[in-house]
């Protein structure tokens, strides 16, 4: 197949624009990482929405869509530490009502519409799969209980640094696992990507948690640095499967079409979406 260099630069050109974005959002400050989450919540939200609908043959009404987004993002509020704006906290002054606007719009939506259970049950779903993922990831940055630092006068650090470096750890696996595969991969992983082998997911793995762990071991514990590679390889890996079988299911190649070239903000987070959940649950039981 001969090389389209349309397609290249424009995935090319997209990709420099995710990264100036995420990198702006997470090392900036406070406020751009709440941004920042703020709004890969809403996009994952929108977008998981219109798979359901897909999936279920049906039609949310957009009072419904928003009263799932709104319900899911008090979560996200209850867990902005001190943040305030304006003298008022977060999580005291904005949660509950983003609650109930939430709640008032999901009923107002139910209204309007004939409700299919099964539908409606899936897209609840959301709130656990994206919801609570963004609002753990939240917790970690905000966090002055859980130190990952190796230098004991650095560990007020660590809530800076852990969504940094869980990032950090799925980007290095998805792309060795891809360098493996690509070489010797020979064995289909799953019939839902077939593009995947197991030889490039075990080769991803293994390196991930090589290099995270031995090349982070000077600035980091290592006892995290082993663990936090460890999930994201295997957790990255299976929350990649989970969103391509949804997709696969709604019969469509791309979550979204926010970032050309590259997809939606599912494709692009998916593998997060299951990771954040088991590496909070590790440095909590580590902490």
């Amino acid at each position: 197949m001969a090389f389209n260099w349309n397609t290249f630069w424009t995935r090319a050109f997209t990709a420099l624009i995710f990264v100036a974005v995420m990198m702006a959002g997470l090392l900036y400050n406070e406020w751009s990482f709440l941004i920042l989450i703020s709004l890969i919540h809403f996009g994952c939200w929108w977008e998981y929405l219109q798979l359901i609908e897909k999936i279920f043959s049906v039609s949310f009404h957009p009072y419904l869509k928003l009263g799932f987004c709104l319900t899911g993002y008090h979560l996200l509020l209850l867990c902005c530490g001190t943040l305030q704006w304006f003298g008022y906290t977060l999580a005291s002054s904005f949660s509950l009502p983003f609650l109930l606007a939430g709640l008032i719009l999901l009923v107002s939506g139910m209204f309007r519409q004939r409700i299919h259970i099964k539908a409606l049950g899936a897209a609840a779903l959301g709130f656990v799969y994206i919801s609570l993922s963004w609002t753990l990831l939240l917790l970690l940055r905000y966090s002055t209980e859980i130190h990952i630092m190796k230098e004991p006068a650095r560990h007020a650090m660590s809530g800076f640094f852990i969504p940094v470096l869980l990032i950090v750890a799925i980007w290095i696996n998805d792309t060795c696992a891809y360098l493996v595969g690509s070489m010797i991969g020979k064995t289909p992983l799953s019939k839902i990507s077939p593009k995947k082998t197991v030889e490039g997911t075990v080769g991803g793995m293994l390196l991930c948690v090589a290099a995270i762990t031995l090349i982070l071991q000077y600035w980091f514990q290592w006892q995290v640095l082993l663990g936090v590679s460890l999930i994201a390889a295997v957790a990255g890996t299976a929350g990649d499967l989970l969103e391509s079988k949804l997709k696969r299911m709604a019969g469509v190649k791309d979550s979204g079409h926010i970032m050309p070239g590259h997809g939606g903000f599912m494709d692009r987070f998916d593998s997060l979406l299951v990771t954040i959940p088991f590496v909070w649950l590790f440095l909590l039981l580590l902490k």
